[in-house]
């Protein structure tokens, strides 16, 4: 039962002997997550299932070439410590040295493919070589072999779980091993024997016998550790390489997808510009149709013109027609309903394109040049949308891409006299340059440029994008008048 006390009792008496504080949920939780950050940072549970891919026969291949290659430098340096260290003695003759010391070899064959397994047998030849023939277990290429295997083990393992398990209980035989030769195997006598030295006194800042088994641990925990740290850190850059690869496969996959989703969205563009093409034309065909029927019989001449230009109107709109479908290629893509559009831009719409970029800091000077009087007011609706998307997407790149401060655009029509084998052409030239420099960071997809590249073939145009020789970047499209 819980009781509630009165506003402004005083709580604060005494405590009752024997009674101890109630420890708060709060201390609880707190130690409850220490405890669990402290589990889940061991690194049998730090790491996931990944499983470690396999080398290959060209790896197993280089296994056994290395393998090789190390016993026969070991044996070189068993025969230099023969020479001075032991010979033939109570450890066996010369064969029997190196066939002892060639039984840790054989296993590192295999160390990549059954790795576990090969540090437990290694492991155990180790304890049984360093029981019986003390010698050839400290030789260098023993003590490197053993090293190996234990680094492998961690490094390829694909058990995770049984591998710091079998680490685990190697690690503790072996320290197991060192403690009962120190008590058992070897007297303090034969220590100081060893050493050459006739009595306990302190020689440096330990006793002998303290700074020889302080020696051994240290020297043991940097063998063990530095294999088991070796091989850790392997393992890990093999996984973050795989990581960065399955990213880069899936970086890719992103950007084609989103390239897809660009060229769709261009190709509904042009599908509705389409549209506008053809309700144009057909209003004025049917417009000049009516005309054409009232006035025939009265005024037969004014039939004619109305006819002439349902003729003229009916073949833009076939020419407009064929270029536009020309660029619209199968698509997958579906609509969710009706799209809601506005009227698109054209030439009355750049005076105040170019004024939303002065007044965004870009100072943007406009030429404006016709060959013949009205070329520029008469242009095609698609073709008149084409110059207005240029113009807006090179001052767009100016802004997102270049120190540029200022820019010019021109807008120009002119002609290309007939030649030998060609009619002669009329065009109208749409060119915004700048004198900046590339801004470092600010790459781009291509997209914009690619879109500036279809609305150009759109219209059986040209185009001259990149840099000039005087500095700065230039986009020209030319866009042929039919």
């Amino acid at each position: 039962m819980i009781e509630t006390q009165p506003s402004g009792t005083d709580t604060g008496g005494p405590a009752v002997p024997g009674k101890k504080p109630a420890v708060s949920a709060e201390s609880l939780r707190g130690l409850a997550g220490r405890i669990r950050t402290f589990r889940l940072s061991l690194p049998w549970h730090a790491e996931d299932d990944w499983e470690r891919p396999a080398p290959g026969p060209e790896g197993y291949r280089r296994d056994i070439i290395g393998v090789g290659i190390a016993l026969l430098l070991s044996a070189v340096m068993l025969e230099f410590m023969r020479g001075f260290a032991f010979g033939d003695g109570d450890i066996g003759n010369r064969w029997v040295q190196h066939l002892v010391q060639s039984s840790i070899f054989v296993f590192l064959v295999f160390r990549r493919r059954f790795p576990i397994v090969v540090m437990l047998l290694s492991s155990a030849t180790f304890v049984i070589v360093g029981i019986t023939m003390p010698p050839i277990s400290q030789t260098i290429g023993f003590q490197a072999a053993y090293f190996t295997s234990l680094y492998s083990a961690v490094a390829w393992a694909r058990n995770r779980r049984a591998l710091w398990l079998s680490v685990t209980v190697v690690v503790a035989a072996m320290f197991l091993w060192i403690i009962v030769g120190f008590t058992l195997s070897s007297s303090y006598d034969e220590i100081l024997q060893t050493f050459n030295m006739s009595s306990n006194d302190p020689v440096g800042l330990f006793a002998p016998l303290t700074s020889y088994v302080l020696y051994s641990f240290m020297l043991n925990a940097a063998y063990f550790g530095g294999a088991i740290m070796f091989g850790w850190n392997s393992w890990r850059s093999a996984h973050q390489r795989e990581q960065l690869a399955d990213q880069a496969v899936q970086l890719e996959a992103q950007a084609a997808d989103l390239a897809r989703k660009a060229v769709i969205e261009e190709r509904l563009r042009i599908a509705r510009e389409l549209h506008d093409v053809v309700a144009h034309h057909i209003s004025v065909i049917g417009i000049q149709a009516g005309a054409a029927r009232r006035v025939l019989e009265k005024r037969p001449d004014a039939a004619a013109g109305a006819l002439q230009t349902i003729e003229s109107s009916s073949r833009d709109a076939v020419a407009e027609m064929r270029s536009l479908l020309g660029v619209l290629r199968s698509s997958d893509a579906e609509t969710d309903g009706p799209a809601q559009r506005e009227p698109e831009p054209g030439l009355e719409e750049i005076p105040q394109l170019l004024a939303d970029y002065r007044s965004n800091g870009l100072d943007v000077k406009f030429h404006r040049a016709e060959h013949e009087p009205g070329v520029l007011e008469n242009l095609s609706a698609p073709l008149a949308l084409s110059v207005y998307r240029t113009i807006q997407e090179s001052l767009a790149n100016i802004r997102r891409h270049s120190t540029a401060g200022s820019a010019v655009v021109a807008l120009r029509s002119g002609s290309t006299p007939a030649g030998p084998d060609t009619p002669p052409l009329r065009w109208v030239e749409v060119e915004t340059v700048d004198d900046g420099r590339p801004r470092h960071g600010t790459g781009g997809t291509g997209y914009g440029l690619r879109g500036i590249s279809e609305r150009a073939a759109l219209h059986g145009g040209i185009t001259d994008i990149g840099p000039r020789d005087g500095g700065g970047w230039r986009v020209r499209v030319r866009f042929t008048l039919r």
